[in-house]
């Protein structure tokens, strides 16, 4: 009776009051439970992925595959195994925030970055073999310089991965050196083409004086970079030791320190593009046991021509400070200063690794040499605001070497823990900037 007549909205359930009114006391949690409702639909999102096997171009069946949230820090939103067609696919929470996906295959990690707003993404893998036909040394970069009874050198080698079908080279070995028996390592860091600056481990080997670098060696160009220095009393004796063949090895020193070859016409001089006060030494195409010992002697640090002139100007500035911190490899985010901007490591205040590296690419075009791998260091239009490229770049390389380095007890839980946490924050800050 009291839903009788009542003038009430007989699909809520609303009694009469005692003045005949409707109470209507569900109608507003009805409300708030469909808006509830349709703010979860909102947020809910589903991800559809293919996988590709690159060596046989199949789909690549069988492969780990796991979503990782990319908001304050990294975490993990989804774990999968791609199906026979190399299909996966994932619901998650957040569909705001951006996230990468890792494909696992035969132990070797690739990545792909998955914007907020992206339904389907495609990642290619490759076959692993311990050892590649078609992997090859380019070439050896050497940077001297001394101060202070102590002699730097930063070493960069470039290797290419051509094999035909692609695969990529992972052992413990891929990418082997020598250094000075007394000398000590002080940073090591790998990049492929397009990414950005990741640390890695220079492994000690059997033999006293030689290393090895893990970093698995996929199909493309990889840079290594080592940095390493030793006792100095103002005279020295350099032995490369080659590994590999080269096209080309180069010396590159201040004017201030004399070179003297131990065997005549195996060096041409070269004049480094704007570094006036440097000298280069160029070897072409040597081969592994040929002599290319060399005497250095003297003091002098490498200084690019842009220093100069603020120096002449005037102009004070800061140092670039030493950027220790874990996580360095994910670049300039926010206020957090570029890794190839600091300084290397045991060779004191002078030459920045971004200048290294950007100078040792002109050498060796100079030489003749065609390598392009250090391309995306050239300076370019700033991107657009919210480009996650360069962050998502240098963050698939590091996630995948500190977990590795973890994995291997080449890290403790302590330095793993700080290191995670470091790279968290910086990922956070960053993220927050983007959006």
């Amino acid at each position: 009776d009291n839903f009788q007549n009542s003038g009430c909205d007989h699909s809520i359930i609303a009694p009469r009051t005692a003045e005949g009114g409707c109470t209507h006391i569900f109608k507003p949690l009805v409300s708030v439970a469909i808006a509830l409702i349709l703010a979860a639909s909102a947020s809910a999102a589903t991800l559809t992925g293919t996988i590709t096997n690159g060596t046989t171009n199949e789909p690549s069946a069988g492969d780990e595959v796991i979503l990782i949230k990319l908001a304050s820090g990294m975490e993990e939103a989804g774990h999968t195994k791609s199906d026979a067609q190399g299909k996966f696919t994932f619901t998650f929470d957040d569909a705001i925030s951006p996230h990468l996906v890792r494909a696992i295959h035969q132990g070797a990690t690739y990545h792909q970055m998955a914007p907020p707003g992206t339904n389907s993404v495609s990642v290619q893998v490759y076959d692993v073999s311990k050892k590649v036909e078609g992997v090859k040394a380019i070439a050896d970069l050497m940077y001297l310089q001394s101060s202070k009874g102590q002699l730097g050198i930063t070493r960069i080698f470039a290797v290419d991965n051509t094999s035909n079908p692609p695969r990529t080279q992972m052992s413990n070995t891929n990418f082997e050196f020598y250094a000075p028996p007394n000398a000590e390592i002080d940073d090591a860091r790998a990049q492929t083409a397009g990414g950005q600056s990741v640390k890695t481990s220079a492994t000690p080997q059997t033999e006293k004086g030689r290393y090895a670098f893990p970093f698995p060696l996929r199909p493309g160009k990889t840079e290594f970079q080592v940095t390493y220095h030793l006792a100095y009393s103002g005279k020295a004796t350099i032995d490369p030791r080659l590994v590999y063949p080269l096209q080309h090895f180069v010396a590159m020193m201040p004017r201030s320190i004399a070179f003297t070859p131990a065997q005549s016409g195996v060096y041409e001089d070269k004049q480094p593009p704007d570094l006036p006060d440097a000298i280069a030494e160029v070897a072409s195409n040597p081969q592994p046991g040929q002599k290319l010992t060399f005497e250095i002697s003297g003091e002098g640090m490498l200084q690019d021509q842009s220093q100069n002139a603020s120096n002449q100007s005037g102009g004070e500035s800061s140092p670039p400070a030493a950027d220790n911190r874990p996580g360095g490899g994910l670049g300039k985010p926010i206020e957090a200063p570029d890794p190839l901007e600091k300084t290397a490591v045991g060779q004191g205040a002078g030459l920045s690794y971004r200048v290294i590296t950007l100078f040792g690419l002109e050498v060796v075009l100079i030489a003749g040499a065609v390598w392009t791998v250090r391309r995306s260091a050239v300076p370019r239009a700033a991107p657009a605001v919210g480009s996650s490229t360069p962050l998502l770049d240098a963050l698939k390389e590091e996630l995948f070497q500190l977990e590795m380095e973890h994995k291997r007890g080449q890290l403790s839980d302590q330095d793993y823990a700080s290191a995670k946490a470091a790279l968290d924050q910086t990922l956070s800050r960053a993220l927050r900037r983007q959006r």
